[in-house]
């Protein structure tokens, strides 16, 4: 996770990104880019959304990407640890949901 974030900073630094990426405006790309990849999956059956995968992988491969960045991006800026706060929520989860 290390890795990715570095990445990142480096990417959105070296383009001068980082006056727009504030958490709200992380948030809306964040949504943008997940409704992208709905879009892949919109109107299929649950048979045919696993079929989908397979013949176009590189594009749901590409816009998981694309969530993924922008999540971690949107974690950063707010000073999280996505990592730390998922295992979190799953202990919460674990307690609610015996």
């Amino acid at each position: 996770m290390n890795e990715l974030l570095r990445k990142i900073r480096e990417f959105r630094s070296a383009r001068d990104w980082d006056q727009y990426h504030s958490p709200k405006n992380l948030a809306i790309a964040l949504l943008v880019e997940a409704a992208e990849l709905t879009e892949h999956f919109q109107w299929l059956t649950q048979k045919e959304s696993f079929e989908v995968a397979k013949s176009k992988r590189d594009a749901i491969r590409d816009e998981i990407a694309d969530v993924l960045i922008y999540l971690v991006n949107l974690a950063d800026k707010c000073g999280i640890d996505p990592l730390k706060a998922a295992h979190d929520k799953i202990e919460k989860n674990r307690m609610r949901y015996p």
